[in-house]
């Protein structure tokens, strides 16, 4: 072997690894990102947490099927054309007007393909708005500049259950403060970054249990909103004077994140949702402190999560 030969074979080597290192810590750094929140190199839909996102990604895949296709053969009779009829080859261009096979083709085969995509279009919309039961919990979302309030309907209608009515307002961390590192020092004061990211992390989440249908009723106490949280399929918006109903339903527990997708603003970057799911029996008790004592309901259920996590692991 040439001592050029060798060189090359040296580089290629120490590329290859390269890029093998360099993918192996993507591949890191995407696992040790929690379900429900957006990574660095995401091309495609957040993790469906929800019967209607996971609908949402077969939706999403199966228009992909008629859109390659498509834009392969576009381009293809672009290139095809260009390359065929150049000048240098083709100095008398023709000067037909009509072709009735053709017109016939490009009009019939667009009809096709969209009946073939709004026939499941309908069924997801249908879907989206028709839950398979009746809610379990209702929330009214109203949208500020620059912050959520969340009011509870009362989840028992019994007189005996004296509920106190559950409302509070979610700011976020990093509006509560410019500071970077008061915004970092505010999310470990919580957790831990990786729990709650800087500029999604929020004073008070949204709290439901899990495997519950929730009834999103959507509005605006100032201008246009919209309440976004990708993992759950959520997307509605918060318009002033007019209610917007919505449902999802959490098939797993933990905190996920979405931010307002409407620009409503000065700082509509700085209006992320943060939903806290947790078991039925977590729930059930936060709500029962959460109308007199938002604060210590909200640690109270803060040390029940990380006990029931340390369970888990421990079990494992």
């Amino acid at each position: 072997m040439s001592r050029e030969n060798r060189r090359v074979r040296r580089s290629t080597t120490a590329a290859a690894a390269l890029l093998a290192s360099a993918g192996a810590a993507m591949a890191q750094d995407k696992g040790a990102v929690l379900p429900g929140q957006p990574h660095d190199w995401q091309i495609t839909l957040q993790e469906a947490l929800s019967p209607i996102e996971a609908q949402i990604h077969w939706f999403s895949d199966y228009t992909l099927a008629f859109i390659v296709p498509i834009v392969i053969l576009v381009a293809g009779l672009l290139g095809w054309c260009i390359y065929k009829y150049r000048a240098s080859v083709n100095p008398t261009p023709s000067r037909t007007s009509h072709n009735t096979t053709i017109e016939v083709i490009w009009t019939i085969a667009p009809v096709i393909i969209l009946l073939f995509i709004a026939v499941p279009s309908f069924q997801l919309l249908t879907a989206q708005y028709n839950p398979p039961r009746e809610p379990e919990l209702t929330v009214k979302a109203t949208g500020y500049q620059w912050y959520w309030n969340y009011e509870y309907q009362p989840v028992s209608q019994s007189q005996e259950a004296k509920e106190q009515p559950v409302s509070f307002d979610s700011y976020p961390l990093a509006q509560l403060t410019d500071s970077v590192a008061d915004q970092d020092a505010a999310a470990e004061a919580k957790g831990s970054l990786k729990e709650y990211p800087r500029l999604l992390a929020v004073d008070n989440e949204l709290v439901v249990p899990i495997d519950t249908v929730v009834r999103i009723l959507s509005t605006s106490g100032d201008v246009i909103h919209s309440f976004a949280l990708p993992s759950m399929g959520v997307k509605v918006d918060a318009v002033p004077g007019r209610l917007n109903e919505y449902w999802f339903e959490a098939n797993r527990e933990g905190i996920f994140y979405g931010q307002c997708s409407e620009l409503c603003g000065q700082n509509h970057a700085n209006m992320p949702i943060a939903l806290r799911v947790v078991s039925k029996q977590q729930f059930a008790n936060w709500y029962k402190a959460a109308g007199s004592d938002l604060d210590n309901a909200n640690k109270q259920l803060t040390a029940a999560v990380k006990a029931a996590d340390g369970a888990k692991v421990a079990a494992r």
